[in-house]
This record gives structure tokens, C-alpha cells and sequence, in this order.
């Protein structure tokens, strides 16, 4: 009976005339149509295996782990909206106020001390910032924020190491501040709750400005916006120099990243998607055009903090370095880079630094303190 059946089969396969059926409905098995394509994460992460492990040696595995685990948040307290009764929730919920807490502590060095103080730029801090956290090791989180009396958010969830290139940019009252690189607008957020600046908040990309916007709306009472006391464009800040050239006191340079924690976790918006591969090689020259543009806008003796959310040294201290060799080379303009490491003692308890950065500072994701990553540089431009 199977002998039979296998017979039909046959002939009905002899029978069946295929060279009847058109062209462009033949059937075709396409190989590299049916593998599966690896997501933008996956490839993140690959690349994150081969370049960091040779970045971070030893430290690597233990950094990995922390990205790919659940990031800590903090809770930037929102001065236009609340009272002290925000302060005292936070409390309760067992968190700290991290900044006023390491700057009321901070020791003073001793009178007979052999090593240079530090200047007061190396550790002041922008003020009235306060930002809660869950001590190491403690992973609650912070309920969603409320609306206040005044119909403001309470306070706004952030990577808590994204407030220290706001706190290193150490402003003082009355200065002009750029943000050049602003949504979606966590650090911009920050920058007006010192209550010191004139704040210019600028981003090339008007859906993220929009973005910008809406958090201004929620956090900022109106008067506060409409006094001039924040301007929004949609400018490119590559161009800033030729625009507002020697203007500003300080200006933050939060360039577009490889955005490693985001990279690994969302493919919307992943930068490693192969569709912008070029993107993504040409991001170390943007972001030496945009801290160019950056210092370019500062006055002479102002101040500029250039920062990531990448722990790629290419995309941090090489950036660094290749925009002050710029600067030099073309414009014959100096660029101081400023000594963190008593800024970096100020936060130790609270961020994992990595030890051996060439300039600037780079917090490290810890599964103690799983912030970052978040690297940050403070340069003077001396002439």
C-alpha cells in the first residue's frame, strides 16, 4: 500500500507542468531573506563586548551586568512647585537629599596640608539643587511624581548622575547659560532650579524640542517662561559660534551619544540599528564640532562642561582633546581643562567613578549604585 502511494506521488510530480507557472510567481527560497536579522540591542551589546573589554579590563563584566540590570533613579525636587513637605515625603520613603548632603559635609583641607588647594571652581556647585536617592544597595523606587497646589509637578525622575555636569558647571547668580544640546530636557530642568541663569536651551531636532517644551510647561510656572528667563530654538549647535559667538558665562555641551543604557535595553530610537551604522561612526566628529561650537559661544574666562551618557573613551576624552587641539589650531584660543577630583570626593558615597580617566570624570554603572553612565568634563576658556 505504501509502495502505491509513493507511485501516485510520482506521477503526479511527473504530470505537473511547473514551466507553466509565470516567473514572478515561482516560489524562491531567499536564505538571507528567512535568517533572522539580530535586533539593535543585540548588536549594541556585542559591540559593548568587544570595545569595553578592552576599555575596562577587569571591570568590565561587573559594569556589564550593571547595564543590563534595572537602572536607579533620583528625584530632583521641583523649587518652583514645592515645600518643604516634599522634602519630608522623600524623607520618609527613607532617601537623601545627595547633593546637600555631600556638600555640608565636605571636609576642608588641613591648614598644613602640602598639596595645593583646590580653586573654588575645581568643587563649588550650582546651588539649590536637591536631588533624592535610595542609598547603595537599596533598590526601591520613587512613586510616580503629583501635581502640586500650583498645578506643578512635585518632582522630576532622572538618572541622579545626570544632575553633576549641571552641578560641576558651578553657576553663580546672574550668569547667561547655553544648553546646546537640551532634550529632552532633564538638565535643562535643573539649570533653572538653581534660579541663577538666564537660560538659552537650544536642540537641532524640533520633535525633541517639543518634547523640551512639554516638560518646561509641566515643571516651569508660566512667568518664569515668558521673562525671558528661558529661550527655546531649534538651531544647529554646530553653528553656535558663528552666532552667538563670546556670549555666554557657562554652557553645558550634553552632545548626542551612543546612549549606552538605552542602547541595550529599547530598539526604538537604537542608534545601532544597522540603518545607521555611518550615524554612528561619525558621532566623535559631531561631537568635537558641537563642544567646539560650545566654547566658541563662552566668553573668555567662562566656563563649559561637556558631557555623555557613553563610557566609549572615544566618545569622551578623545572628543575632549580633539576640540581643544581645534580650538588652538584654528582659532588660536586656549582651553583649560579643570580638576575634578575634589568634585568627584564631594560624590563618592553616592556614585561608582571610574579611576582612570585621562580628563574629566565618568561615573560607572555599580549594581551597589547603578547610576550611569555618565561622563563629564569642565573646561575654561582662557582666551
Amino acid at each position: 500500500m505504501a509502495a502505491l502511494l509513493v507511485r501516485g506521488v510520482r506521477d503526479m510530480l511527473k504530470r505537473a507542468d511547473f514551466a507553466t507557472v509565470p516567473r514572478r510567481q515561482r516560489h524562491k527560497k531567499k536564505w538571507a531573506s528567512t535568517e533572522p536579522k539580530f535586533p539593535a540591542t543585540r548588536l549594541a551589546l556585542q559591540n559593548f563586548d568587544m570595545t569595553y573589554s578592552v576599555q575596562f579590563g577587569d571591570l568590565w563584566p561587573s559594569i556589564r551586568v550593571s547595564l543590563l540590570s534595572e537602572q536607579k533613579y533620583g528625584a530632583l525636587v521641583n523649587n518652583f512647585a514645592a515645600g518643604d513637605h516634599v522634602s519630608a515625603e522623600l524623607e520618609q520613603l527613607k532617601a537623601r537629599d545627595f547633593v546637600n548632603e555631600a556638600v555640608f559635609h565636605r571636609e576642608p583641607e588641613p591648614e598644613n596640608s602640602q598639596t595645593a588647594a583646590p580653586s573654588p571652581a575645581s568643587w563649588a556647585c550650582s546651588p539649590n539643587l536637591r536631588c533624592f536617592t535610595f542609598t547603595r544597595g537599596d533598590v526601591s523606587r520613587f512613586p510616580p511624581a503629583r501635581l502640586g497646589s500650583l498645578g506643578l509637578m512635585d518632582y522630576y525622575l532622572m538618572d541622579a548622575a545626570s544632575l553633576l555636569p549641571v552641578l560641576a558647571l558651578g553657576l553663580q547668580p546672574g550668569d547667561t547659560v547655553l544648553d546646546l544640546c537640551a532634550a529632552p530636557g532633564g538638565k535643562t530642568l535643573a539649570l533653572l532650579q538653581t534660579g541663577c541663569c538666564n537660560l538659552a536651551a537650544n536642540d537641532l531636532s524640533t520633535s525633541r524640542t517639543s518634547r523640551l517644551q512639554r516638560v518646561l510647561h509641566s515643571y516651569v510656572p508660566q512667568d518664569v517662561r515668558d521673562k525671558n528667563r528661558v529661550r527655546v530654538t531649534s538651531w544647529d549647535g554646530r553653528k553656535w559660534g558663528e552666532l552667538e559667538g563670546d556670549t555666554y558665562d557657562r554652557v553645558l555641551v550634553d552632545v548626542p551619544c551612543t546612549t549606552d543604557r538605552h542602547s541595550l535595553h529599547e530598539e526604538e530610537n537604537n542608534i545601532f540599528q544597522r540603518s545607521r551604522k555611518k550615524e554612528r561612526q561619525m558621532l566623535p566628529m559631531l561631537q568635537v564640532q558641537l563642544l567646539a561650537a560650545g566654547l566658541l559661544a563662552t566668553k573668555p574666562g567662562g566656563h563649559v562642561v561637556y558631557s555623555t551618557c557613553s563610557l566609549s573613551h572615544l566618545q569622551n576624552e578623545y572628543v575632549v582633546q580633539g576640540a581643544i587641539e581645534l580650538l588652538d589650531n584654528q582659532y588660536s584660543i586656549k582651553v583649560h581643562v579643570e580638576d575634578l577630583t575634589h568634585f568627584r570626593k564631594l560624590f563618592m558615597n553616592t556614585f561608582s567613578f571610574f579611576p582612570s580617566c585621562q580628563v574629566g570624570e565618568l561615573v560607572i554603572p555599580n549594581l551597589m549604585a547603578n547610576f550611569g553612565p555618565m561622563y563629564f568634563c569642565k573646561m575654561c576658556r582662557m582666551t
